[in-house]
């Protein structure tokens, strides 16, 4: 088949097509059209020489012209597949072309030429099916492949140019319009839009893009002008990544992919010994008519080719890989997409997992006369200085509120404990508890309250900044990193499944206990450092037999690794994440979880369906054509092409698998 060609200069493309993003269309060949394929020209034909021998043989029986329609037949549908044989037979490996060559020539040898014909016509439609069928499993990657534009418009002293992306360097800027795609990743320098991230994460709703956001290659600017440098080359864009990894995880073979091969590979010698058994014996030692044994052995050794069984697993085990791509979900190997089928605990990291990993404000107390407002004004104004991120969510909540900031003077940081600030001729200050208890604050009055709220806010596990003046306590800001909305139905719905869930943190032991009576965890470990998650995630394979961890793939990297599957969360832009885990959730969103271990399930359940359906049908056939009850048609269209198609189909549901 013809490769893609790019409308390019060879000198502008000096780079290896295998690591460019825009070329990255050499990691599957382009298909054209099935209609237009040159094996369905060549089945055409093979298959109207059939018809007009059959039909010649029907009118004049044994017609030497009806034979040599026959064997034009062979000779145009079987070139390849006894060139195959040829190959096998010296490399000393017996494959199913094999098999499907030695039942053709028997077939002519006994005087059933037509047979003969049709054996290798099937056999050859089948294969041609199947690469089909194949095909469209891989459809939804190879769309990504001509996502990335060939070309970008690149800002210069003269205006601005049009490049190759393999010519464009870090550093360089792209001129981006609306309904263009994006060629190359790189961060917005100026204006603001909307990006369609679909291809990368899965998710499509557009995801709004201002000054210092990431923006991806592939992706489509919808409706703004934006300007981009440049931070990655073509081949290192994000999508590049993607589509090496998905070709190297459907090389990777799964255990009950490697069984079957093995299986397959004793399997073929096996079938073509019983088969010349069930001729020798019955003709030569029992003295039975030698054609009618002969014949039953060949329908024997075609119903025995095992397609339908060695493709079983290997098409269901692509279809479900790509699948999760499209919905923005990596998975690095079948073996990993097996494993799931069989977790019995998940462990989880608290912050950027379960958490959105961003501090907010969550709750307001004010005292004495101090309204909430009141509190929060003198905190944002003492907090606009600072650039830690407790000053950032307060800016935030202030900012929400139409909070109008106070002029301050005399700014202050105490490291450890908070800050300090006069506003209007007084000092306030804005800190954690620390802070308080080197003053002389008078809050007496209200020491229940300040207490009571201080006593609640510890048990929520929140964080508490709090705000004074010289002489009393003026309110206190609780902040937290808020749960994610469908992590308590994720673990509701994992528990169903029977799966253990526990929470790995690095925080308090508070924290951890209020999160996890919140979303309903089974048991919380605290206060661990990488090196403790790594011991737990082995003290829960132990106990569990297959566990997964999933975690943000940074600070969890260790822990990801020693899992039996490690799941990273949010991996757009992170190559740590993508790099360590073996599923990468290209966004934030939990729901994908469940969506993997369904679709684990709903693979294994299929693989299964297709080698009982394989082993039972061969088996079958197997009985039928030593009774002589089945001929070398019902063999080849039922028993080896019918079954393979029907396998393939299997599979093929996995594909329309929804997130």
């Amino acid at each position: 088949m013809e490769r893609i060609k790019l409308n390019i200069e060879p000198e502008a493309c000096s780079r290896d097509e295998k690591t460019c993003s825009c070329c990255a269309v050499d990691f599957f060949e382009e298909k054209p059209p099935f209609w237009k394929r040159e094996k369905l020209i060549t089945g055409s034909i093979a298959g109207l020489l059939l018809l007009s021998g059959l039909i010649l043989n029907y009118l004049v029986p044994h017609h030497i012209i009806a034979l040599l329609m026959f064997v034009a037949v062979v000779a145009v549908a079987g070139r390849d597949i006894f060139r195959k044989a040829g190959r096998s037979i010296l490399k000393r490996r017996l494959d199913m072309n094999c098999l499907m060559s030695i039942a053709s020539i028997g077939a002519f040898f006994i005087g059933h030429g037509e047979e003969g014909a049709a054996v290798i016509l099937l056999f050859f439609a089948a294969e041609a099916l199947e690469e089909y069928a194949s095909d469209n499993a891989k459809r939804s990657i190879s769309q990504l492949l001509s996502l990335a534009p060939e070309t970008a418009k690149v800002k210069s002293s003269d205006g601005e140019k049009e490049l190759h992306v393999h010519e464009i360097g870090t550093g360089e800027i792209l001129i981006i319009r609306p309904g263009e795609k994006i060629p190359l990743d790189g961060k917005v320098l100026t204006g603001r839009s909307s990006v369609n991230e679909a291809t990368i994460t899965g998710e499509s709703l557009p995801v709004d893009k201002m000054e210092g956001d990431e923006v991806y290659a592939g992706t489509m600017n919808e409706d703004g002008y934006i300007e981009v440098e440049v931070e990655k080359k073509s081949e290192d864009t994000l999508l590049s990544k993607i589509i090496k990894l998905v070709e190297e995880a459907e090389r990777k073979k799964s255990k009950t992919e490697k069984f079957i091969d093995r299986f397959a590979r004793y399997y073929t010698p096996s079938v073509i010994g019983l088969s010349f058994a069930t001729f020798l014996i019955p003709s030569l030692i029992l003295g039975y008519q030698w054609d009618v044994w002969f014949y039953r052995a060949l329908v024997l050794l075609v119903v025995s080719c095992p397609c339908a069984l060695a493709i079983s697993t290997p098409v269901a085990m692509v279809s479900a890989i790509t699948s999760a791509t499209k919905h923005g979900v990596l998975i690095k190997g079948a073996t990993f997409l097996e494993e799931l089928n069989r977790v019995k605990a998940c462990a989880f990291d608290k912050t950027g997992t379960l958490t959105r990993g961003k501090l907010e404000v969550l709750d307001i107390a004010g005292f004495n006369q101090y309204s909430q407002r009141d509190v929060l004004t003198i905190a944002a104004s003492i907090e606009a200085r600072s650039e830690h991120p407790i000053a950032k969510a307060v800016s935030k909540k202030a900012k929400s509120e139409n909070i109008q900031l106070k002029d301050i003077s005399g700014f202050k940081a105490q490291k450890g404990k908070g800050l300090e600030a006069q506003i209007d001729g007084k000092t306030y200050y804005a800190g954690s508890r620390n802070l308080f208890e080197g003053l002389s604050i008078k809050h007496s009055a209200e020491a229940a309250s300040y207490h009571e709220e201080l006593s609640r806010f510890e048990t929520e596990g929140k964080t508490a900044v709090f705000i004074s003046n010289e002489t009393e306590a003026i309110g206190v800001i609780a902040l937290g990193d808020r749960v994610r909305d469908n992590a308590p139905v994720i673990i509701s719905h994992l528990k169903k499944l029977n799966i253990r869930t526990e929470l790995l943190t690095g925080d308090n032991k508070k924290v951890a206990a209020s999160l996890a009576e919140k979303i309903g965890i089974d048991e919380y470990h605290a206060e661990l450092l990488p090196e403790d998650k790594v011991r737990v995630v082995e003290s829960l394979t132990k106990r569990f037999g297959s566990m997964v961890m999933v975690g943000d793939g940074v600070n969890d990297a260790p822990a990801l690794a020693a899992a039996n599957v490690g799941i990273a969360m949010g991996a757009v832009g992170s190559d740590v994440a993508i790099e360590t885990a073996d599923i990468a959730l290209m966004h934030d969103d939990l729901s994908r979880i469940d969506y993997l271990i369904s679709l684990s399930k709903k693979t294994m359940r299929i693989v299964k369906q297709n080698v009982a359906a394989s082993i039972l049908i061969k088996g079958s056939f197997t009985v039928l054509a030593a009774l002589g009850l089945i001929n070398l048609w019902v063999a080849v269209g039922i028993g080896d092409m019918g079954l393979s198609l029907a396998v393939i189909s299997n599979a093929m549901r996995l594909t329309r698998v929804k997130a």
